[in-house]
């Protein structure tokens, strides 16, 4: 399903072989890039927030529905933090040593199901895959270490930038070898983090609708060129983000 307002572009011109089209689309896609985000694209953030509910002594009940109304009042990419206030901890940063020594690595758990199947399933369908995501620079090993096996690979820790600035995106096509943003599809789960810079950083948006962020978010405007609930349904209809 294609976003709200977006239309597909019409052909004109001779019709070709069908041999020929497959050659063309094939040769076209080869050029192309899909870049994940991490949280809630690849990783399931559960046991991120179930460690913080351990840290804070709080039912994982209560933070998770205190959370999710602060994503929902949100004006601002970072207003939800404000749900740390409302947990009445706002010196949570202080616990950062306690969260990093709790939670310890990614584990193969932490993935979503699809996610390794999804990036070799897109790059059967001839697309180079990609991972730049707003995460501390260790996660780079930790996903190799879990079979995360793309083209290129950066941390928001590493880069010096973060999301949503637009230089993440710069930095991002950089990182690929600097081929035209229209020729990179970004996949996220946020429309402020996600969604919104990078189509206006010309590449085509994927939202992917899934974890709090990606459930409570709206794209009243359409940005999107994609929404999809799976990175299983993305591998089966990622060409249409070029077709919106």
């Amino acid at each position: 399903m294609r976003a709200p307002g977006r239309k597909g572009a019409e052909r004109h011109g001779p019709a070709r072989a069908p041999s020929q089209e497959l050659s063309t689309r094939i040769g076209q896609v080869k050029q192309r890039w899909v870049v994940l985000d991490v949280g809630e694209t690849l990783v399931d953030e559960t046991r991120v927030f179930r460690t913080w509910a351990e840290i804070f002594g709080l039912p994982e009940f209560t933070l998770m529905a205190v959370l999710g109304g602060s994503i929902s009042n949100a004006d601002k990419p970072d207003d939800w933090r404000r749900f740390f206030e409302l947990i009445q901890r706002p010196d949570w940063q202080d616990s950062r040593p306690d969260f990093e020594a709790r939670y310890g690595s990614l584990r193969r758990e932490d993935l979503y199901p699809d996610a390794l199947r999804a990036i070799e399933g897109l790059k059967e369908r001839g697309y180079r895959v990609a991972v730049t995501a707003n995460q501390p620079a260790r996660r780079h090993g930790e996903l190799v270490a879990l079979g995360v096996g793309v083209d290129a690979m950066g941390m928001s820790d590493a880069m010096g930038v973060a999301k949503p600035d637009p230089a993440f995106f710069s930095r991002t096509l950089e990182l690929l070898g600097s081929p035209p943003a229209g020729d990179v599809a970004y996949v996220g789960d946020r429309v402020d983090n996600d969604v919104l810079p990078s189509a206006a950083a010309g590449m085509r948006a994927i939202w992917i609708r899934r974890g709090p962020w990606g459930l409570l978010h709206e794209d009243p405007r359409g940005v999107a060129h994609l929404v999809v609930r799976s990175l299983d349904e993305l591998v089966e209809r990622v060409d249409e983000a070029w077709d919106a």
